[in-house]
């Protein structure tokens, strides 16, 4: 795919004041320009220190740079003009590159032409914007990762063992009067099989990925007065809830934003789950299931000084469709008051779901939880490990997944290799989708309109 024809222009340095702004151009005119306001020749890779002309008269000094294409980031012509940092500054140089034949850029249009002159595929493009946008330390690594080609490898790999099983079922199904049964002799299963266990640890490291760059969105749920809000209070470390002894004192949602060693955490604080004819307290707990619903997990806060029981998470949902579908939500139980129950802080190994003994009140515990939720978000302290994802990355997984499945399925029941197939070939479309192999002009605006200007 080639790139218009056309030389863009964009400040691309943030807005504001700084020591240096920089003017960026791209496409096949960017020289010229770049050489009509240096007064002079531009060399490939040479840091020209020069004036600057707005109208054949100085406006500023500073450095200019010239990367030829196609060994540039966008694979065209791309000129960097390094100025002052003042707003004026860098408006005025930037007038002036459109005056000359420039044309302002769209949002994300340099990653843009980098995508489509097949520099970056559109997973590094995305990564770009993720990298940009990164709030904590491991959420710009992890980015990075991306940007390497990390997670486009995974797929690549994928692909390429779909390609594989597919090449040899085609030519299986093009002779059939051949005496030979391709599809025992082939291990079509067992490759199959590995290709599922292959994409199933790619789906799970991406979401560990989205976690990172979105952070976890952790609600706090629960009978009244168990102490849902002490340990919004001990997390986030201030006293952002009305903690009392009275029944229902939360009939609101509170959200508060924490970092855990670098990873970002949405916490929501819901209102207490019971049985109650109360108007405002039901109105309560509807926007708690809500909540409960789009949570990564759940934290069933329980009070250990009077036990669990049956009705605790029950309460969690109502009986609806979508709190049905919810219910594959992970969830940790917190057997909270562990001061008053005699119960040591810490993480119990003696149930399947984890349960976590602390006191809110005291912060006992705490700790524990802290490491809990590390693990839980996919925390790596040497930096190693997961890619940048986003929503669209994991729908696209989960899609090819399920032709798989389908696939997998016609194959153990009926050994139909025509249909596994066609699976096959709706799996490497999805797969497509992530990188940008297959995809729509729809779906390249939206992601590439997200981006900042002049990048």
């Amino acid at each position: 795919m080639m790139s218009a024809d056309n030389t863009i222009t964009a400040i691309a340095t943030a807005p504001g004041r700084g020591g240096i702004g920089i003017v960026r151009l791209s496409g096949p005119g960017a020289r010229k320009i770049g050489e009509t306001i240096c007064g002079r020749s531009l060399q490939p890779r040479y840091a020209h220190y020069c004036r600057f002309l707005h109208n054949g008269k100085p406006l500023d000094t500073g450095v200019a740079l010239f990367f030829p294409g196609p060994a540039s980031f966008t694979g065209e012509d791309v000129v960097e003009l390094q100025a002052h940092g003042g707003p004026v500054i860098l408006d005025l140089l930037t007038r002036e590159t459109v005056r000359l034949g420039a044309r302002p850029a769209r949002p994300g249009e340099f990653s843009e032409r980098a995508f489509l002159n097949d520099k970056i595929d559109l997973a590094q493009a995305e990564a770009i914007a993720d990298l940009i946008d990164s709030a904590t330390r491991e959420a710009a690594l992890s980015a990075s990762r991306s940007l390497q080609g990390e997670f486009s490898r995974k797929i690549e790999t994928l692909v390429a063992a779909i390609t594989d099983l597919r090449v040899y079922l085609e030519a299986a199904i093009d002779f059939p009067e051949e005496e030979v049964d391709f599809i025992s002799e082939g291990d079509v299963a067992g490759r199959l099989s590995h290709i599922v266990e292959q994409l199933d640890r790619v789906l799970a490291e991406a979401e560990q990925g989205r976690l990172l760059r979105e952070g976890m969105k952790l609600v706090i749920a629960g009978k009244p007065n168990a102490g849902k809000s002490s340990l919004l209070n001990a997390l986030s470390g201030q006293d952002r809830a009305i903690v009392t002894a009275i029944e229902g004192t939360t009939r609101d949602i509170l959200h508060e934003q924490i970092e855990i060693d670098g990873m970002p955490l949405h916490i929501v604080d819901t209102a207490g789950l019971r049985n109650s004819a109360d108007e405002i307290e039901q109105e309560g707990m509807r926007r708690a299931r809500a909540e409960i619903r789009s949570a990564d997990r759940i934290l069933l806060v329980v009070d250990d000084s009077i036990g669990e029981s049956t009705t605790d998470s029950d309460l969690l949902w109502d009986d609806t469709e979508q709190a049905r579908q919810a219910q594959t939500i992970p969830i940790t139980i917190i057997r909270n008051k562990c001061d008053l129950s005699g119960k040591k802080p810490g993480l119990s190994d003696d149930s399947e779901i984890p349960t976590l003994y602390l006191s809110a009140k005291h912060s006992e515990g705490l700790e524990s939880l802290r490491e809990h939720l590390k693990q839980c978000m996919g925390y790596i302290c040497s930096g190693e490990g997961n890619f940048s994802a986003r929503r669209r990355h994991l729908e696209a997984l989960l899609a090819a997944r399920e032709h798989l499945l389908t696939g997998q399925d016609q194959l153990l029941s009926a050994g139909a290799g025509e249909l596994l197939a066609e699976d096959l070939r709706q799996t490497q479309t999805a797969l497509g989708e992530i990188t940008g192999t297959i995809s729509s002009d729809e779906l390249l605006g939206k992601i590439f309109s997200s981006f900042c200007i002049g990048k």
